[in-house]
C-alpha cells in the first residue's frame, strides 16, 4: 500500500483535470460557434419563412 504522501503527489502531477479543463473549454466554444450561426441567419430564414407563406397563401388551384 503506498503512503499517503505518494498518493498526494501522484495527484498534484496528473494530468486527467487539465484535460477535463481543456474538453470543457472546447465544448464552450463550439455551443458559443453555433449559437453565433443561429443568431446571424435568424432573421433571413424568418423573412424567407413569411415570404412563402405569404405566396403559397395566395396561391389558387383548380377544382378536379
Amino acid at each position: 500500500m503506498k503512503p499517503i504522501y505518494e498518493k498526494i503527489a501522484n495527484f498534484a502531477l496528473g494530468e486527467e483535470g487539465a484535460v477535463t479543463v481543456d474538453w470543457v473549454v472546447l465544448t464552450a466554444a463550439v455551443i458559443g460557434l453555433a449559437l453565433a450561426g443561429y443568431l446571424s441567419v435568424l432573421d433571413g430564414v424568418d423573412t424567407l419563412a413569411t415570404t412563402i407563406d405569404t405566396d403559397m397563401g395566395a396561391t389558387t388551384t383548380g377544382t378536379p
